[in-house]
């Protein structure tokens, strides 16, 4: 198939503008948002390019996202550099994992799965987030033995001891070997991703409408949703 060299520069132009800023908003840039969504040849033009830059391209609401593949740790994040941004300098596995345990938590309070939304509340606050990491760990090491849990994958009791270990602190210091620094960290590097805003002050977590577009048009379909609750020891109650 042959394509006009005026679609060719302009898928190129949007596929640069997504690599720089990872979303391309209607509001922002009117002209590129046009040309993609009104011209079949050009969005299979960038939608190509994103699958040699082992990414997706896709387009929620009014905004284009730059989406990279679990694999591609050049636009994204290799496990690696994961546990460098959410860990403490001598971090285990087992403490990666309960890093990505508190990102799920946050992400079951704040999205349940169901209706035209998933979003079931606007605001969590840190206090309460950190209780629900500690309670469902306690649950999880409950209910599972350990030949469950490395069948569904999600070592509870390690998990519970790496949090235990860590210390608290009451004074304000958010040393990333302590509860207070652990969270703190996690929720930063979320903000930076633009996923979460972290009102410090008030100690008050929102969602960002990129997250939302993400859980609603990507990550929460419902079969996701069901092996989240699985794992997670829980139940969908219709």
């Amino acid at each position: 198939m042959a394509y006009e060299l005026e679609n060719i520069k302009q898928s190129q132009e949007i596929f640069y503008y997504l690599l720089k800023n990872h979303e391309l908003r209607e509001e922002a840039e009117p002209g590129l948002y046009k040309a993609y969504t009104e011209s079949e040849e050009v969005q299979i033009l960038v939608k190509s390019q994103g699958e040699i830059a082992e990414s997706s391209i896709e387009r929620y609401g009014d905004v284009i996202y730059l989406i990279p593949k679990e694999e591609n740790s050049f636009l994204g994040f290799s496990k690696a550099q994961l546990k460098k941004e959410l860990c403490h300098s001598n971090a285990t596995d087992r403490d990666y994992y309960l890093a990505q345990f508190a990102i799920l938590t946050l992400l079951l309070e704040f999205y349940d799965g169901q209706g035209s939304s998933s979003k079931t509340r606007d605001y969590i606050r840190v206090g309460e987030l950190q209780n629900s990491i500690s309670d469902r760990l306690r649950e999880g090491a409950a209910k599972y033995d350990e030949e469950e849990e490395d069948r569904n994958g999600l070592a509870f009791t390690e998990m519970l001891q790496s949090y235990e270990s860590l210390r608290s602190d009451d004074r304000g210091r958010r040393q990333r070997t302590t509860k207070e620094g652990f969270l703190y960290n996690i929720l930063k590097f979320l903000q930076d991703q633009g996923l979460i805003e972290y009102v410090e002050q008030d100690e008050m977590i929102t969602t960002t409408r990129k997250l939302d577009h993400f859980m609603d048009w990507n990550l929460l379909n419902k079969n996701n949703y069901d092996r989240v609750l699985a794992v997670m020891g829980e139940e969908d109650h219709e």
